[in-house]
């Protein structure tokens, strides 16, 4: 999600076309949350709310707010029963009403810019014994991420220098770089990363998965013949890449880094 209100228009279509690869992360981040039986939960970056509504039911007896700066994202969350509660907020200002037990947050605050200053303050928000667990991709040095900044440098190069300083930002840093914010503030720190080697299936499938998170500054940030000449080389790039196996599917590692702070 972008961390800031804008007219970025997500679509939760794309977003879903591979939802039981974006899942498994999401379930193993919850499956280490320590709190037996948590309060108040705010999930950060909640999206259409599939993983608030499995959090809810995990604890249903918790006061559970799904926050999201995505109009489009928050309308289909709400559409579903329930008592959840869905908040339309920047991630850079948001303050809960009532101190979490549990902050959540599910391939999100990658897209908050300033972790050093977003990591902290988030802990500081929790209820004594409260958790902040969160989830990012670590995207930055796979092929898929790396050809999708070469392709728009040197196409041209496209679009405006401000978005190819925005694709170009390292979104999420090494794993000792969030120890050390967090470790002065916690009374247990667990980080660790994990490799997904996902079998994909399709034509050109890696492209379709980065449509749905990582590529959408820059298609909503191209006009459309530009954007139309990028889709034609990254495509071609990604195939060479990424190959398809002799079954017709295609694997796509993909890293990602966790986080479950105590205070």
């Amino acid at each position: 999600m972008s961390t800031r209100p804008s007219t970025r228009q997500w679509d939760p279509n794309q977003y879903h076309k591979f939802s039981d690869h974006r899942l498994r992360p999401a379930l193993e981040l919850l499956d280490r949350v320590p709190i037996a039986a948590p309060s108040v939960i705010y999930d950060l970056g909640c999206g259409t709310g599939n993983i608030t509504r499995i959090i809810s039911d995990r604890w249903p007896k918790a006061d559970l707010t799904g926050i999201d700066n995505s109009l489009e994202m928050l309308e289909e969350a709400g559409a579903g029963e329930g008592s959840i509660e869905w908040d339309h907020a920047d991630i850079h200002t948001w303050t809960p009403d009532a101190s979490p037990d549990l902050i959540y947050s599910n391939a999100t605050l990658q897209w908050v810019e300033a972790h050093e200053d977003l990591f902290p303050r988030l802990a500081s928000l929790l209820s004594p014994e409260g958790a902040l667990a969160v989830q990012m991709p670590l995207s930055w040095g796979m092929p898929s991420h790396v050809l999708m900044r070469d392709t728009l440098a040197n196409e041209g190069p496209l679009g405006s220098e401000e978005l190819r300083g925005k694709v170009g930002r390292k979104w999420v840093e090494d794993a000792d770089v969030y120890y050390d914010l967090l470790v002065g503030r916690t009374s247990h720190l667990d980080i660790w990363e994990t490799e997904y080697v996902q079998v994909l299936e399709g034509e050109d499938p890696v492209l379709e998965w980065v449509k749905g998170t990582g590529l959408r500054p820059i298609l909503e940030g191209l006009a459309d013949r530009e954007r139309e000449a990028f889709l034609e080389d990254y495509g071609q790039r990604l195939r060479v890449a990424y190959p398809r196996r002799p079954d017709g599917r295609t694997l796509y590692p993909f890293r990602r880094l966790f986080i479950v702070a105590t205070v």
